[in-house]
């Protein structure tokens, strides 16, 4: 019998690569997607389950039965609003969703965090992402893996115009980033995606952290 598995965030940038990947592999046998809106995709394995995520205890059933969870759930201040907001889906939304998964025996969690991630971080972003990794390692999964790629490249449903310009400048001058630069290399949402379905097919214990350069050769 295969595994199921569970994302949070489906419909980013991250979440689609991530979507995709899982009904890919075999020895996956059902991909459950918690999500706001229904995405645009159809496929036997897939269980779509409309989320309120200010609700998000209703949805404990959700999961039992579940061997990974991947949390691409992310947005940016600017989407959200406030930094209220922006705390609210990046952080609150994410350990909500994480206890859940440590009550319900989930054996691995895996999490988009980002480059700098540090809850002394000066800039709210990167001190936000840190909070987040801190609380997931105090709930004591079997496997925790946190991703911290830096600027995501790939096609995003909303336009994000600084993002933009600097996808083509990192792009273009990507030999550039090597040594010292290597942790701010930008990389495809998909080598992203690929990485965490790879870490969790491998049932590793522990907590993990994967910097930027190691994502771009784990997603290969």
């Amino acid at each position: 019998m295969g595994m199921t598995s569970l994302v949070m965030g489906a419909t980013g940038l991250v979440g689609r690569h991530v979507t995709e990947e899982l009904l890919s592999r075999e020895g996956i046998d059902e991909v459950r997607l918690l999500v706001r809106r229904p995405p645009d995709i159809v496929h036997p394995k897939l269980t779509v389950i409309q989320t309120d995520w200010d609700k998000l205890e209703q949805y404990e059933d959700a999961f039992t039965g579940v061997h990974s969870v991947f949390s691409c759930l992310g947005t940016t201040i600017k989407k959200a609003g406030s930094r209220k907001q922006f705390r609210k889906v990046d952080l609150e939304y994410v350990l909500a969703g994480a206890k859940l998964a440590k009550g319900a025996q989930v054996g691995q969690f895996l999490a988009v965090s980002s480059v700098g991630a540090d809850p002394k971080a000066r800039t709210f972003y990167s001190r936000v992402k840190g909070e987040m990794e801190e609380e997931l390692c105090r709930l004591r999964f079997q496997g925790l893996h946190l991703f911290r790629p830096s600027l995501l490249l790939g096609n995003r449903d909303e336009s994000r115009l600084g993002e933009g310009v600097a996808s083509v400048l990192m792009t273009k001058l990507d030999f550039a980033f090597k040594g010292r630069l290597a942790p701010y290399r930008a990389v495809p949402a998909v080598k992203v995606a690929k990485s965490m379905v790879n870490i969790s097919m491998t049932d590793t214990r522990g907590n993990h952290v994967y910097p930027n350069e190691v994502i771009h050769v784990l997603g290969e």
